[in-house]
């Protein structure tokens, strides 16, 4: 894309718009979109894989098919027979054909990290870049160790993308430990570790999530996972497998939150993914005061799944326990929310990742709850928050999805209008949303 174009589709973005306010009390049953993190992978596993995968459930938005579109362009037959469904015609790990374009990520981070992993030993060159929020995201994190294992990844001036991977080269396996806990991280080395002499192996300072370590096994890879450690060895093959994604934590997260902040509330979650990796927010709600019952409890596609019944209950600020943060870093800008109008104060530490991500979601979060009258205190790696009123106000997302979400639960409890700037990017995560957040009651509509 030219610059006057991005330029021109970056002001397109920002001129897209919410006004929110206070709605109903949220009832009925919703199911949120799929999985992201699960539809990422089942649909590169599937490509590298021999025989063809069937996925069900897949994430219909636009960071899941980007992914999907950059194996397409490397020779992969992807269908989409219907909406939320795949069925990948996989091509075995030396499969893929370069080209000599770039590869467009868009938005997705876990795209882009995930694919460097399994890029990093082809026989081909390859380019990946992303639109202008992925292209200030930091990937010296997984560049540095992948070169240990004789990867050659150059990148623009502070480790920024485009990432441009230089193919052909023989990859070690090595035994690594994460400085920073990090699913995507872990998983690019995995990935590469498919490709490499010898063992591959990740120690984790905190156990992440371990979707790839769960799906790398169901497509018949030997692995051997424990919390916070991962070995495997290369020389194997992926045998295909169908995938039945779980409806995504991270969005049924934002109905947690304003169920349970909303007076009169009672939702239902339906087939919710609770792999014990992802599911930090529950526990922190928990020790807030929330009512969230766990019902039919049962495994789909190798995860668990649980319906999740949640109900209004006054919440109490609390100190987050560090503990829980790997488990919940994409559901922080909910639980900000969650603070901002709890009894007392929550003091948030130990997540200095979140500053790294789309937005900077600790400055984004504070100014924004600010301008609707909270009482918020940054720190380095969280915040101190003290609950209150909010009122009405002009909140700017920062192109950032979770952000944009967060707000539009803030806007149910406060006592006039709140818009929403730069929205465009919740298509990334959570297509649909305005729809499913009307159909609970709440007002969420595209700005005047």
């Amino acid at each position: 894309m030219s610059g006057s174009a991005d330029t021109q589709h970056t002001q397109a973005q920002a001129q897209q718009a919410w006004t929110a306010g206070t709605g109903t009390s949220l009832r009925g049953s919703l199911r949120v979109p799929g999985d992201k993190s699960v539809s990422h992978r089942a649909v590169m596993l599937g490509a590298l894989a021999e025989g063809v995968t069937r996925v069900t459930g897949f994430l219909e938005g636009e960071d899941t098919r980007a992914t999907a579109r950059v194996f397409e362009r490397l020779g992969v037959r992807i269908e989409t027979p219907s909406a939320s469904e795949r069925i990948v015609h996989g091509v075995g790990l030396h499969g893929l054909r370069g080209i000599a374009e770039p590869l467009d990520c868009g938005n997705a981070g876990t795209g882009m990290r995930l694919l460097a992993g399994a890029l990093a030993g082809q026989a081909f060159d390859s380019v990946l870049i992303g639109d202008a929020s992925l292209s200030k995201r930091p990937m010296r994190r997984i560049t540095e160790p992948l070169a240990a294992m004789g990867a050659h990844i150059d990148t623009d001036a502070g480790g920024l993308p485009p990432l441009r991977i230089r193919g052909g080269r023989a990859l070690q396996g090595i035994e690594y430990t994460l400085p920073v806990a990090s699913a995507q991280v872990k998983s690019a080395l995995l990935l590469a570790g498919l490709y490499a002499q010898g063992d591959t192996v990740v120690h984790e300072p905190h156990p992440t999530r371990d979707y790839t370590e769960r799906m790398l096994a169901a497509f018949a890879w030997p692995i051997e996972f424990s919390p916070g450690y991962a070995r495997l060895s290369g020389g194997h093959v992926l045998r295909a497998a169908d995938v039945a994604v779980p409806a995504d934590f991270s969005s049924a997260a934002f109905f947690l939150v304003a169920a349970s902040v909303v007076p009169g509330s009672e939702l239902l979650l339906e087939a919710v993914g609770m792999n014990p990796r992802r599911t930090g927010l529950l526990s922190a709600l928990r020790l807030m005061g929330a009512d969230i019952v766990e019902e039919n409890p049962r495994a789909e596609g190798g995860e668990p799944v649980a319906d999740l019944r949640v109900r209004y209950a006054p919440l109490q600020g609390v100190e987050v326990p560090e503990a829980l943060v790997p488990d919940m870093i994409d559901e922080f800008p909910a639980l900000f929310v969650a603070a901002a109008v709890a009894r007392g104060r929550t003091v948030i530490r130990g997540a200095a990742e979140l500053r790294v991500k789309e937005s900077d979601r600790i400055a984004s979060m504070a100014t924004g709850l600010r301008a609707l009258g909270a009482t918020i205190e940054e720190t380095p790696d969280g915040a101190i928050i003290d609950g209150g009123a909010l009122h009405g106000g002009e909140i700017d997302s920062h192109g950032d999805h979770r952000i944009a979400m967060s707000f539009a639960i803030a806007a149910q409890l406060a006592s006039g209008e709140v818009r929403i700037g730069d929205v465009a990017n919740v298509a990334t995560s959570f297509p649909g949303f305005e729809a499913l957040a009307a159909q609970a009651g709440m007002r969420v509509d595209a700005a005047r």
